[in-house]
């Protein structure tokens, strides 16, 4: 009985020493993504100030490191190289010194990134720097230089907070194949996501003995959008996926897709992992609490996760931070408010989409000059911009074209040309068998009611992949099925057009690479034979060339361009009319 007594105090003995040895560690995790540029808390295209942006999220920041009960990390998810005036300013005019990016990054003490799309846009001269200006690692595991056959980038960081050891393994998408010109990822291949985490988490695992492990992945978080396919290697938007099928992740972070969420599924293991994505511009921070317990050798005894989305309105800007940048804000300002020309009339991307738009001809317009070539192809860049009439400044050329695309010349068949359209018009106009349908394709609940978010409809597809042509005359009959519609009349000039002559046509390096499915499973041209079919690269930027094309000629008429028009006008000018208020209000005219 004395010995049971005995027994029985020394295991509660036992119990109460390894309870007060436990130990809880509280860490903060917070994440910018999509960032594109909005650095300082003035808009340089708009010329307003904003509520949002880096300055404020380093309020932020401040705050939370000011909280000595938990350790914080401070995390981006890519895409920050593209945007705003001030990256394109600091990746293509102020080249000289150190990247403002860096600069930033450094200055808010950043413990690790991951490498975005449109940062692989801005090509090597910019990236390669900035591999070596940053103060932590830039992360990519499943981007590998094929000269050495290793990561190009970091595929993984260690850091150490409150005595945990944390990995952070990054990871981007491997579309950029198909919207990138090879020239800015030259050595470089890209593999697919699931198999690159389930080799680097095994060594992970084996050689760091992690407490906690922090996926940053510059990718979307649905594998089905725009129709991938979840059971296909290579998916664009494979973040879900890598969390369900690759245990280890305690906590995976979102880009990419500039979508909002916060969830949590379970892997292949039945473990639960911790998603966020906080959509774009520096609008919100992802912010995750993890407590960890830890026994008295360190082993974990429980790790609890929970996320949010933190707007950063409401906030003011951190002084600090806007003195510290303020004479390369200044640069900027002098950048963008120089005038480059006139416009006798206003265009809006708005018009873009119900017909003929001025605002897409003036892309066609400086594509043609530029290029010799004999046809255009060109979408609205801009969802939703209008540049008014009057004095034109730098700052509307980031309105009129929203991305640092390439000016390619293809050569392609009458054939293809036709078939190119059918494909774009098929993302974007339904099928009207009445008067009373839908002229746009919209996101539908199964009842062809149109989804709305915000009272506002949403497209089926991508608004930038919709294409139309320049350089020839032709009609779009939407009471036929997709892919019977076009109707090619003649060449602008009024000569022949034979489908099966090749023609010289001009067209982005995003379309030229693949990029919206047009010359791949629209054209059916594989990707080795779309690079054949390439005659010339541009050497610049089209937006650099639609800015000398504008001085150039200095006074610029703004007209709808009378090659194309939708039939039958009786049906589409009035389901037009609807659709535009569906699309952005009521208020709209």
């Amino acid at each position: 009985m004395i010995h049971r007594v005995i027994l029985q105090s020394i295991i509660l003995l036992t119990i109460a020493f390894s309870s007060l040895a436990q130990r809880e560690v509280n860490v903060k995790i917070i994440q910018t993504s999509d960032v594109h540029g909005v650095l300082f808390p003035f808009d340089y295209i708009n010329n307003t100030a904003i509520d949002y942006g880096l300055a404020h999220v380093y309020t932020y920041v401040k705050k939370q490191r000011d909280n000595d009960e938990q350790h914080v990390i401070l995390l981006d998810n890519g895409d920050i190289l593209q945007g705003q005036p001030t990256v394109y300013y600091a990746n293509y005019v102020d080249t000289a010194g150190q990247h403002l990016v860096s600069q930033v990054m450094n200055f808010m003490n950043y413990d690790a990134a991951t490498v975005g799309n449109h940062d692989i846009e801005a090509g090597h001269r910019v990236y390669d720097k900035l591999i070596n200006d940053f103060d932590f690692p830039w992360l990519s595991a499943n981007i590998i230089d094929t000269r050495t056959g290793k990561p190009y980038f970091k595929p993984y960081t260690i850091i150490e907070k409150g005595g945990l050891r944390i990995a952070i393994m990054g990871l981007t998408t491997p579309g950029i194949t198909k919207w990138l010109s090879p020239n800015l990822w030259a050595n470089m291949e890209f593999t697919d996501m699931v198999e690159a985490a389930t080799m680097w988490m095994d060594t992970i695992q084996t050689k760091e003995n992690p407490h906690l492990v922090i996926g940053v992945f510059h990718s979307g978080h649905d594998a089905t959008y725009e129709g991938g396919d979840p059971e296909k290697p290579m998916n664009d938007n494979a973040s879900t996926l890598v969390a369900q099928h690759v245990p280890g992740f305690d906590v995976v972070m979102v880009g990419h897709d500039h979508d909002r969420l916060v969830t949590k599924v379970a892997n292949v293991k039945g473990d639960s992992v911790l998603i966020v994505d906080p959509s774009a511009r520096a609008r919100l921070v992802a912010d995750v609490t993890v407590n960890v317990k830890l026994d008295a050798e360190d082993n974990v005894v429980s790790k609890k996760t929970s996320g949010k989305l933190v707007p950063m309105h409401g906030l003011m800007p951190d002084p600090n931070f806007v003195s510290t940048f303020s004479a390369f804000t200044r640069n900027v300002e002098e950048f963008v408010d120089r005038r480059i020309g006139i416009f006798t009339a206003p265009v809006t991307s708005r018009d873009a989409y119900f017909g003929p738009s001025a605002f897409v001809n003036l892309i066609h317009a400086a594509q043609l000059g530029i290029s010799n070539s004999q046809i255009s192809f060109a979408a609205p860049l801009s969802f939703n911009t209008t540049i008014e009439q009057g004095n034109v400044f730098v700052r509307d050329l980031f309105k009129l074209y929203s991305y640092e695309n390439l000016l390619y010349i293809m050569n392609l068949t009458g054939q293809e040309v036709k078939d190119y359209l059918e494909y774009s018009y098929g993302l974007w106009l339904n099928t009207m068998a009445s008067a009373d349908d839908h002229l746009l394709l919209f996101r539908t609940n199964g009842s062809n009611k149109p989804i709305l978010q915000n009272d506002r409809a949403l497209l089926k597809s991508s608004f930038y992949n919709f294409d139309s042509a320049a350089g020839i005359n032709y009609e779009v009959d939407v009471t036929k099925p997709v892919g019977q519609r076009i109707t090619i009349i003649s060449m602008e000039d009024g000569s022949l057009f034979d489908l099966s002559n090749t023609y010289r046509v001009a067209i982005n390096s995003y379309r030229g690479t693949g990029g919206g499915g047009h010359l791949t499973d629209g054209v059916g041209l594989s990707n080795d034979e779309i690079q054949k079919r390439i005659v010339n690269i541009s050497s610049h930027d089209m937006r650099n060339y639609l800015m000398k094309w504008i001085e150039r000629t200095g006074r610029i008429t703004p007209e709808n361009p009378g090659n194309w028009k939708i039939t039958p006008t009786i049906w589409t000018e009035a389901a037009a009319q609807r659709d535009r208020i569906l699309l952005f209000g009521s208020d709209q005219n």
